[in-house]
């Protein structure tokens, strides 16, 4: 379990407050109140892990908090142990002000024991008003049901919302101070690849690193990657990595020393790509210092089209073996690159990324086939999840080989965490997957793309992260399953983009109402040409990281019970999208109000 990146990674601080008051009520809460935070850091530790598969730490107050001394106290011992995300503990009333954490930079939450011996639901109400007075928002946690005093379970519905706050507030501490790296710039006009620096400085806390794709042709002819690995990974790509078909005219057809030339070369780019991004010690042993450094990038994205792919091989393969979870040196973390630098759905890849440890798929948003239009074209009915229609999400080949839904979960198709990978799945993701010849009219510097379809059922979730003039950003997001069509159906539906591609079939799940009113208007509303597809149902988590970092959510199809937002958003009226724009208008980006 290595963590690539240059950082420790954030710890969870846990906060036990308490009634100050001594002589009789401090000392009759003094273990009560440091069983829940220990509880609570159990808790964590026993369920999170981050993508590297490192577990979560958990750093619990030297003594519980009952003034403003006890939380200095606390706050300079997070502050040397490297506390990313702070949970607030107690089973009593407490000096709301005097014990709160002010510190603005890290996301917080308060857990009331809902008991009746002692007023812990009357600090809670307490704390939060202090919070949104003092314009520090945090997450409200409180359980449904009354508990005695002396019980040390945590109830169910307490427990999802301390791991939802605690998943959510790690991704936000894992993004800061890393960077986004730029390998190239604007593809094809896409707005979404113009990278724009104050958002990822501002909302994201995060640095945006540029590099000319020059620096990959540079590296490659001058031998500046680890020769041993391309050694290695040659012989691995030869055993591996099936050449599909070539469906480019006989006369365009590149030459097999060609292919072969094309085949090494993607195989560096990949080596090149990785090494910019988390550098490489073995480049120093060869005595180029200053490129083995990397530019710490937690996320990146390429360029390609049209400058480089007009003339050399297309970063089909990079990009899709950067995005899985094992290549030549084994199984290990999946990476985060946008196509086309798109660097918004690059931002939605490492959200899903950092909230559910798995591999990410890029996709275009390519075609809505309506229940009709599929009978017409193949003279069958769509049936099961796909019955009110379904996207084809398909690109040139840029997407995860985790997406050929060949890992399985409890018996199902499945996209899992790399430390739950098995060798065998891996094997299999590899053995679904051919790598045709690049379509020259598209790439006319040759190259290969992966060419699979996603051949099982899984809970999936797409989101987008789009900027709006006058707005800033926002967040979309569907959640549904992909879906598995019978062979005849998808070849014919297939063939009709491009047969040399990956393909996901895509069936969100419809609320009858707006945006999901059908499957139509998800193709309608969606407002890029891209999305990122997320293993499982990871909506709500989506919504608690947007509120931390101030993102309003302009579509989604989450069910209101599973919305957790700081508290003080319901101050800000009775419908939740309107109040959610309204909050994060008015708190403004969390890393901008720093400079």
């Amino acid at each position: 379990m290595i963590n690539r990146l240059i950082g420790e990674m954030p710890k969870i601080g846990i906060r036990p407050v308490i009634d100050g008051r001594l002589q009789g009520v401090r000392e009759s809460l003094e273990i009560q109140t440091m069983n829940m935070a220990r509880a609570a850091a159990q808790l964590i530790t026993e369920n999170l892990r981050f993508p590297n598969g490192q577990k979560v730490e958990c750093v619990i107050a030297d003594r519980t908090i009952g003034g403003v001394a006890e939380a200095a106290m606390c706050a300079d011992k997070f502050s040397r142990a490297g506390v990313g995300v702070s949970l607030t503990v107690t089973p009593c009333w407490c000096y709301g002000t005097e014990v709160m954490d002010t510190d603005p930079l890290i996301p917080k939450a308060v857990w009331g024991f809902n008991g009746t011996e002692r007023p812990g639901a009357v600090y809670l109400a307490a704390a939060l008003a202090g919070y949104a007075q003092k314009g520090l928002p945090a997450f409200g946690i409180y359980g449904h049901d009354v508990q005695d005093s002396t019980d040390t379970t945590i109830p169910e519905d307490v427990k999802a919302k301390v791991l939802q706050f605690a998943k959510a507030g790690l991704a936000v501490a894992q993004m800061r101070n890393k960077s986004y790296l730029s390998i190239g710039g604007m593809s094809m006009g896409i707005a979404g690849s113009y990278v724009d620096q104050e958002f990822f400085l501002d909302y994201l806390g995060m640095r945006t690193e540029v590099v000319d794709m020059s620096e990959i042709i540079r590296r490659a002819e001058r031998g500046i990657y680890d020769h041993a690995e391309y050694e290695k990974a040659i012989v691995w790509v030869k055993k591996n990595c099936k050449e599909g078909a070539d469906l480019n005219d006989p006369d365009k057809q590149l030459s097999p020393e060609r292919k072969t030339w094309e085949w090494e070369m993607v195989v560096k780019m990949t080596l090149i790509a990785r090494d910019l991004m988390i550098g490489n010690p073995r480049l120093a042993e060869a005595g180029f210092g200053e490129e083995a450094l990397g530019h710490n990038a937690i996320a990146g994205g390429f360029q390609g089209q049209r400058q480089w792919t007009d003339h050399f091989p297309n970063g089909d393969f990079m990009e899709a073996i950067l995005n899985s979870s094992f290549d030549w040196n084994g199984i290990r973390e999946a990476f985060v690159v946008a196509t086309e630098n798109d660097s918004l759905n690059g931002v939605a890849m490492l959200f899903g990324h950092l909230l559910t440890n798995t591999a990410q798929i890029f996709s275009d948003v390519r075609t809505y086939w309506s229940p009709e239009a599929v009978e017409r074209v193949t003279g069958k009915k769509l049936t099961g999840k796909a019955a009110d229609g379904i996207i084809h999400l398909i690109n040139s080949g840029s997407t995860t080989l985790d997406a050929t839904a060949k890992q399985q979960k409890d018996g199902q198709p499945a996209m899992k965490p790399f430390w739950e990978i098995s060798e065998a799945e891996a094997q299999a993701c590899l053995d679904a997957t051919d790598w045709p010849a690049a379509s020259l009219g598209y790439f006319r510097g040759g190259g290969f793309s992966s060419h699979f379809k996603t051949d099982g059922e899984m809970p999936v979730t797409m989101s987008r992260v789009n900027l709006i003039k006058g707005i800033g950003p926002v967040l979309q997001i569907a959640e549904g399953w992909t879906v598995q069509l019978p062979e005849e159906v998808h070849a014919t539906l297939d063939v009709r983009t491009d047969p040399t591609w990956p393909t996901t079939w895509f069936a969100p799940r419809l609320t009858g109402k707006g945006a999901f009113a059908d499957v139509y208007n998800v193709m309608a509303n969606w407002g890029a040409n891209h999305g990122a597809i997320s293993f499982g149902h990871i909506g709500a988590d989506l919504i608690s990281l947007a509120a931390m970092l101030r993102i309003p959510v302009c579509m989604h199809n989450v069910e209101d019970e599973k919305i957790f937002r700081p508290a003080v958003w319901n101050a800000f009226g009775m419908d939740k999208e309107g109040s959610d724009y309204r909050a994060c208008d008015t708190y403004g980006p969390v890393y901008g109000k720093t400079r």
